[in-house]
């Protein structure tokens, strides 16, 4: 991202575009172009500055979830480092059970690629105006794949970071904070400012404790302190050290996902070891695939309550599941799997399927997990591809995304076609 004044441009987009697509629910123009005037003049609260002084994210415009997103941890940090909010970003409504759709000021967000589709949620709104190129980047939230699910539907990049490494309010500790961005490199940036200096922390040191209660409090304190722990991040792919090991599971074990899907996830793995960006795991002749348990009901019981007997199948499937990804990361540092097992679904609804079967299992676990495009269905639906990594690993995440994305670049993705 370069610091300049962009504020105008991405308040004309969004005044252009946002009546077809529907991303926002409030746009700020008078108090962006102020914001944009206090950057300029180095008047912004906060002193995330670079070392030679400057505001690594001076005049960048981007958005926040939904109509409390102003408010939360992350965009203030990028307010702090001269970032410039211009609007708040389409969420579902009260009264629906799926949370894969978003009401704009203008009327229902639609997907940019397919208008008779959804985009995704429930980060709905953010995914549409980084894929409209509204604004170059937007904050979401991911709490069983509301960040990626859009991010895979609009052809955008999304990260979940690891649960409990920022504050949220989830109470739970399902949810973790997350971005949808254009370029990994403007995902990078994101990350660089909401975590402060040393990677684990905020910009005066303090450490960052996960806002949850009951016994999701010790995963996400796990997960926190695994955060910490792992600021030197060990993923790190500089050029010699690819191809990265790597295991690729369609499904999960039991997802059954849609053959169009699977096969754009498929040539786009093959491209990466074509590229010599991944190494696909395959220990003997006929290797074991490997599988979660379905955490469908777990996810369920977590969110919702349920009783004693519910509560302790839950904690189960969550123990088996976090045993299996430790035994994987512990051998391989990095799985794949669609995003999603379905394409976009129309605004009537997704139906019995359940568009989060391959993102909530991590949400559960709390690895950090991105989406990045892997390309389009015969019909013009993107696919995602969802890279996850062991606990704490976000930094080193996306240093390996940033691989992905260049070897998949050229011919795989394209913008939305709104100009």
């Amino acid at each position: 991202m370069a610091a300049t004044d962009d504020v105008e441009r991405a308040l004309a987009r969004i005044e252009r575009l946002d009546p077809r697509l529907c991303a926002f629910i409030d746009v700020w123009g008078d108090r962006a172009r102020a914001r944009t005037r206090a950057v300029a003049r180095g008047r912004t609260p906060g002193h995330a500055r670079t070392v030679d002084g400057e505001l690594p994210l001076a005049g960048v415009p981007f958005a926040v979830k939904g109509p409390s997103g102003i408010r939360s941890y992350a965009a203030g940090r990028l307010m702090a480092a001269g970032a410039v909010p211009v609007g708040s970003t389409a969420v579902p409504g009260p009264g629906t059970f799926w949370q894969t759709w978003g009401q704009g000021r203008h009327g229902r967000t639609v997907n940019p690629y397919r208008a008779d589709r959804t985009p995704g949620g429930s980060s709905a709104g953010s995914a549409v105006a980084v894929a409209a190129d509204m604004v170059p980047l937007a904050t979401g939230s991911d709490g069983a794949g509301s960040v990626r699910v859009p991010a895979a539907w609009c052809g955008v990049f999304g990260l979940k970071t690891t649960n409990g490494l920022l504050p949220s309010p989830d109470r739970t500790g399902l949810a973790a904070a997350g971005v949808l961005a254009r370029t990994v490199t403007d995902a990078r940036a994101y990350l660089r400012c909401v975590l402060g200096p040393d990677g684990a922390s905020d910009a005066s040191g303090t450490s960052i404790a996960p806002m949850t209660t009951g016994s999701a409090a010790a995963s996400a304190a796990r997960a926190a302190a695994a955060a910490r722990a792992a600021a030197a991040d060990v993923l790190t792919p500089p050029q010699g050290r690819l191809p990265i090991p790597a295991v690729f599971s369609p499904d999960l074990g039991f997802a059954a996902p849609d053959d169009d899907v699977v096969a754009v996830v498929r040539a786009a793995v093959a491209r990466l070891e074509e590229a010599g960006v991944v190494r696909l795991e395959r220990p003997g002749a006929t290797p074991r695939p490997f599988t979660l348990l379905d955490p469908r009901e777990a996810w369920l019981t977590l969110r919702g309550g349920g009783d004693a007997a519910a509560r302790a199948a839950a904690e189960d499937v969550r123990t088996e599941n976090d045993r299996r990804l430790d035994v994987l990361f512990a051998r391989t540092p990095l799985l794949l799997t669609p995003v999603t097992p379905n394409r976009p679904h129309g605004h009537e609804g997704p139906g019995e399927r359940y568009s989060t079967a391959l993102t909530w299992a991590f949400n559960v676990s709390g690895q950090p997990a991105a989406s990045i495009p892997a390309g389009f269905t015969a019909d013009g639906c993107p696919v995602g591809l969802q890279l996850v990594t062991q606990r704490g690993t976000d930094v080193a995440l996306l240093d390996v995304a940033l691989a992905v994305e260049a070897g998949l670049a050229g011919g795989t993705t394209h913008r939305a076609g709104v100009t």
